[in-house]
């Protein structure tokens, strides 16, 4: 799959072995789970089962972390804009001016947080993990979606990682012309602005040669066959059962605990 750290050993894992078709089936309850849960047991049981898979199918979180940073930085913000928005209910913790946080929103906005950090690690683990075909081969034969929605997603998985690439090589290109060498917040603010819409337009421009490719070459304009076949094994059973076994445990343990709070 994408390069995203060194996906190599990853890839060859215990969860790299897995059936592409049984991890998307997990990402898709783990992610129903936690977006359906608001307290921050649920979320910090989940994320620490999340980074235990990591951990022993040899990803080293931190490394992810650094390098989407991004992603969990906007998690991050996402909490402590839930933090202040929301309804202000029980002990107040902080007053200043207009701005108040109170333990129940404070509570709702770590919650917040850590959810998001849940949902980036189960992507995470899904892209690291699993090859674009075989992403391919499940999404149509296993899921008999259309081909044109499965090539369009094939295409989609294998440019994250050129997508990111890109990333980096915009950030050398600025710091070769001397730019972004301030270190004031504002710099930062505006060149990762400036290095953002950079990034956009590459990605449109390259959005569109592909589309055009993959159209001359006839993809997508009538039925198809697959080379390789899906297959299953003992490990998709044993995989399955420890997955669901990660919200299993999360939300049993903040229904035990009385701290579960259903989101909506």
């Amino acid at each position: 799959m994408v390069d995203l750290m060194n996906s190599a050993p990853a890839a060859d894992s215990g969860l790299g072995r897995v059936n592409p078709a049984v991890k998307i089936l997990l990402g898709a309850l783990l992610t129903l789970a936690f977006l359906l849960s608001a307290d921050w047991l649920t979320a910090t049981i989940g994320l620490a089962g999340l980074l235990t898979v990591m951990t022993t199918n040899r990803i080293n979180p931190w490394e992810i972390a650094v390098r989407l940073w991004p992603v969990f930085l906007a998690a991050l913000f996402s909490g402590w804009a839930t933090a202040i928005l929301a309804a202000k209910t029980g002990q107040s913790l902080l007053h200043v001016g207009p701005l108040l946080i109170t333990s129940d929103s404070l509570s709702l906005g770590v919650a917040i947080a850590l959810r998001g950090g849940a949902l980036a690690m189960i992507s995470v683990l899904l892209l690291l993990t699993t090859d674009a075909r075989e992403i391919g081969d499940s999404l149509a034969q296993t899921f008999r979606l259309p081909a044109r929605f499965v090539l369009s997603a094939v295409a989609a998985f294998r440019l994250v990682g050129i997508v990111i690439a890109e990333w980096e090589t915009l950030a050398a290109a600025r710091r070769a012309r001397g730019l972004g060498t301030d270190r004031s917040v504002l710099s930062r603010v505006t060149g990762f602005g400036s290095q953002s819409f950079a990034l956009i337009v590459q990605a449109l421009r390259r959005a569109s040669r592909l589309a055009i490719t993959m159209e001359a070459r006839g993809f997508g304009a009538g039925p198809r066959t697959w080379v390789h076949r899906p297959s299953y094994s003992w490990r998709d059973g044993v995989a399955l059962c420890l997955g669901l076994a990660i919200p299993i445990l999360a939300i049993g343990a903040s229904l035990l605990l009385g701290t579960y709070r259903f989101f909506h």
